[in-house]
């Protein structure tokens, strides 16, 4: 089951995370993928329990863009979300047969990478990085770019938190943190690359329709 939800706040996309999560343990709902948007914020990873050292600018700085800064709870590092990014929050029972942690973030790679080439673009992976990418745009030369950034938590197998895809994000708010800690890849979206607008319900159809191609078999055609 897909649900396109429009822009939801941080903290409320967290509560309804572990309502579903509770509900889905129980068997109350199928599969679910959430999709959404949220205003500007910078979230937390766990790898950031010593301090956010990733986040570059003041609080000052952060009030004046309007970005909060808020603990998730999923794996990675830094990252941020706002306007123009889908969010994609898959609430998936992972058992029996798909208990691989590994597995699953290399299947929501794959789903980004099919729906990045619904739009003519070639995605990919980088060895040692999670996420997806692309290669530098002709003459610019560079490292690859990231597209979409993954941090998931699972708990007894099942999912939530999962993917963001810039599709019209404002670029320039990376600029306030170090993007999953790397320093030395840029960030891009859909819009950058294919140089026309993309609108958020393109982006949102090609997700999904990649979500299925990937999931449905493990969701028993649910989502």
């Amino acid at each position: 089951m897909v649900r396109r939800l429009g822009r939801v706040s941080y903290e409320d996309g967290l509560a309804l995370q572990a309502k579903l999560v509770e509900e889905r343990r129980a068997g109350a709902i199928p599969d679910t993928l959430l999709l959404l948007e949220h205003p500007p914020v910078i979230t937390l990873g766990v790898k950031t329990r010593q301090g956010p050292k990733h986040i570059v600018a003041t609080p000052a700085e952060l009030a004046r863009e309007g970005v909060t800064v808020h603990e998730s709870g999923r794996g990675g590092d830094v990252t941020y979300h706002g306007p123009g990014q889908l969010v994609g929050y898959p609430i998936l029972d992972l058992a029996p047969d798909r208990k691989d942690v590994h597995r699953y973030v290399r299947d929501i790679e794959e789903v980004l990478i099919r729906a990045a080439a619904a739009f003519g673009i070639e995605a990919i992976r980088v060895k040692g990085l999670t996420g997806v990418w692309v290669a530098p745009p002709p003459g610019e030369g560079g490292t690859e770019e990231k597209l979409a950034a993954i941090g998931v938590r699972i708990s007894r197998w099942i999912t939530s938190h999962g993917f963001a895809l810039n599709v019209s994000t404002d670029l320039s708010h990376f600029n306030l943190i170090v993007p999953c800690g790397i320093t030395d890849h840029g960030v891009t979206s859909l819009e950058r690359r294919l140089g026309r607008p993309v609108t958020m319900a393109e982006a949102e159809a090609a997700v999904a329709s990649a979500f299925r191609q990937v999931f449905a078999p493990a969701a028993q055609g649910n989502i």
